[in-house]
Parts: C-alpha cells; structure tokens; sequence
C-alpha cells in the first residue's frame, strides 16, 4: 500500500532500478565487448561485486537519509553544499548522457524491425529523438503515471531476457569463446577496459534513492528496492551478454547495431529476431522513462535546497517537474544530433563513456560518506570496497571522456557562485 503523497512503493521501486540498469547496455553491449572475447568475463565478474558493494553502501545511506535527491543529498550531508552541488551537477549530466545513449539503443532496435527507418545517420536520430520525447511527455503527466508505465515496461522486459539467456545458454558455440583473449592487450587493460563498459549496465543502481521522497516507507523500502533491483538487473544481464558472445563471430557483433536481435534471428529465424528487438525498444523506452523521471527528480530536490537553479523545482499542474524534465531532454537532444554522423555502435559507446565518467563521482562520493559518517564495520568495509571498485573503474574510462567529463563539471562551478552570490 502507499500514500496518496508517496506514490511509490516497493514493487515500482525495484522496477526504477530494474528498469534502470536494464535499458541499452543489455541489448548493445555484446557489440562493444566482442573484441575482447571471453575475457570480458573478468571484467563482468569485476563488475558485478562492485556494483553489489555499490548497492548495499547506498541501501545504508538511504537508511540514514530518506531524502529526495540521492547521491546528491548523500554529498551535501556528508561533507557540505559545494560537494553536493558538484555531485548533483556530474549525476545530472550522467543522467541526460544516459538518455541520449538510450535514445540511441532504441534507433538500433527500431533498425533491426524496420531498417528503413535508420537507412541515414539522420533518419536514425529522428528515430532516437522521437522514443525520447515521448518519455518526456508520460513523465510530464506525473510520478505516478511513470511509475506505472516503468512497472509495465520492466516486466515486459525482464522474463522475456531471463528466457533467452536461458535458452540461448544450450546453443552457445564454444569455439566464439576461443581465443579467450583475442585483443592482443593484457589481461588487465582488458579488465579495465571492460569494467568501463560493463559498468554502463550496472548503472542505475542507485535509482530508488533519488524520489526517496515519494517512496512509502522510504528507509526500509529504498534499501530492500536498490539490493533486490541491482541483484536481478546483474544477473539477467551477465547472462544474456556473455551468451551472445558464445552466439556470434566477434567480427558480426562488433558491426551488429542490435547484437541480441541479430543473435536470436541466426537461432530461430527472422521472426525470432523482430521478436528480440521488440523487446529491446521495449526494454529502452523503459529506461528512457526511468532516467527522465531520475533527470527531472534530482534537480528538484538540489533547487529546493537552493544549490541549483529555482526552475528545477517548480512543478506543473500534475505535481510533475516540468522544467527539469524538459532540459534534461533538450540537452539529450543536442548530444543526439550534434554526433549523428556517427555510427549508431559508436555514439551509443560515446554516450556510454561519458555518462560512466560522470556517474562514478557521486559513487566516490557516496562511497566516501558512509565510510566518513556510517557505523558499523561490515557496511563500511563494504563502502571502502565500493569506493576502491570505483577509482579502478574511473582509470578505464578513456582520455576524451574523462576530459568531457572533467570539462562538463567545471562548467557547472560558475551557476554555483553566481547562486551563492545571491
């Protein structure tokens, strides 16, 4: 049950985190790993205990703040307003960097059912951009309205990946899997450069933290939400990326735009291939939803505190906010266009990176709060893992994301002084 004043409960909760992290990165991924062969296991494996250590830090943490606002509300309260204004301002820009990434996987799977429609780099987008202003207007009728459509979309998305990866998993051709490190690199630039990647669908993790405020029961629901969505999200997608690696030449994936779809049709057929990519544009509408809502919440709660500008945290007349959700997909939008001519494989790795570098500051930093303000020796040896998981992962991001990224914070610092100014 929930309050009129908390329309989330446990049940849309778990599918924010669910619906989250499983988005793109499921569906596209086997493309940008299928370099590395069979070592991405490593990487995955690396990965998963990271991310589990993630959610298990942000679970005590929402214990300990049951605040609308997240990782940002985590930072403000930890360590003061300057660092939560810097986590607040590097989350957001992951989140509509995620959006445009999404939006991007979703012209793949449109591809995959229609071709013509992304025949042209600009068709593509167009296609990219219609998905993601659709899940602008849902978010813009209201939380409730998202949460019911991220519970629908989440399990639509869900059983019908857990049944591939299952049943994919008896048809995997061992020989795909050999040389076991076909990139010619080390074993450990190719953990960090996987970890980079495979991160992208652990993503999202956090996502029951940030609406904590219209979450019933927050300090209980939030913590049992993050632990239970990271745990099932991880596990659906190991099991289907390393499967279609085992499915596939490395050399069709890595030019496949929708690698499962491509994967299930050389199975069972076409038919079995639209089915996939169904299921795929499914699966980022979404995680276009969840990131919208995400995009649109934290904000809000960084202008009521007076860090972010006060337009973020005006709402319209279905208690939505408006202005948060339309920026966040304008500047979606933009990133989108102004790298069209890019392939679809690689802005969607672009994208991925970028949104990754911005999103590991406030890991660090939530991280770093419990280990400075948390109790209890098994949380925080679980947060000085998570915060060592995410240094390693932040060294294999890459020069031009780091550098966007480090670029796009600093841009921020100026709002923030000419707000405290006054």
């Amino acid at each position: 049950m929930t309050t009129p004043h908390r329309p989330l409960g446990f049940w849309s909760a778990t599918a924010l985190v669910v619906g989250s992290m499983i988005g793109s990165g499921t569906f596209l991924l086997p493309a940008t790993l299928a370099p590395y062969g069979a070592a991405t296991l490593v990487g995955w494996a690396i990965t998963l205990c990271g991310a589990l250590l993630l959610a298990v830090t942000f679970a005590r943490l929402a214990r300990r703040w049951p605040q609308t606002g997240g990782p940002y509300v985590f930072a403000r309260n930890a360590f003061g307003e300057l660092p939560g204004f810097v986590v607040a301002w590097s989350y957001w820009i992951s989140m509509w960097c995620a959006i445009a990434a999404i939006a991007v996987a979703f012209a793949g799977s449109i591809g995959a059912i229609f071709p013509s429609l992304t025949g042209t780099p600009v068709r593509a987008a167009g296609c990219g951009l219609v998905a993601l202003w659709l899940c602008a207007g849902v978010n813009l009728a209201g939380l409730r309205e998202a949460g019911r459509v991220q519970l629908l979309t989440t399990v639509l998305k869900v059983v019908p990946l857990l049944l591939f990866g299952l049943v994919a998993l008896w048809f995997v051709d061992t020989r795909h899997y050999v040389p076991f490190n076909p990139s010619g690199e080390s074993l450990g630039s190719v953990a960090a450069a996987t970890v980079a990647l495979t991160l992208w669908a652990m993503i999202g993790l956090e996502a029951a933290t940030v609406p904590a405020g219209s979450v019933d029961d927050a300090p209980r629901t939030v913590a049992r939400a993050t632990v239970a969505g990271t745990a099932i999200a991880g596990i659906a997608t190991v099991l289907a990326c390393t499967t279609v690696l085992g499915l596939l030449p490395a050399d069709v994936l890595a030019r496949s735009s929708a690698p499962m779809a491509d994967a299930a049709a050389a199975l069972w057929g076409p038919a079995a291939g639209v089915l996939l990519a169904v299921v795929m544009a499914v699966s980022c509408v979404g995680a276009l939803n969840g990131w919208t809502l995400l995009a649109a919440q934290l904000p809000m709660a960084a202008a009521r505190d007076g860090v972010l500008p006060r337009a973020f945290a005006r709402e319209n007349a279905r208690g939505a906010p408006a202005f948060g959700v339309i920026v966040s997909c304008l500047l979606a939008s933009v990133l989108v266009i102004s790298n069209y001519n890019r392939s679809l494989v690689d802005l969607f790795r672009f994208s991925v990176l970028l949104s990754t570098a911005a999103t590991l500051l406030p890991y660090l930093a939530g991280a770093a709060a419990w280990l400075w303000r948390g109790d209890g020796r098994g949380s925080r040896l679980a947060a000085a893992g998570a915060l060592a998981f995410s240094l390693y992962a932040l060294g294999g991001i890459g020069t031009e994301a780091l550098l966007w990224g480090a670029g796009l914070v600093l841009a921020g610092l100026p709002i923030y002084f000419w707000l405290r100014r006054r």
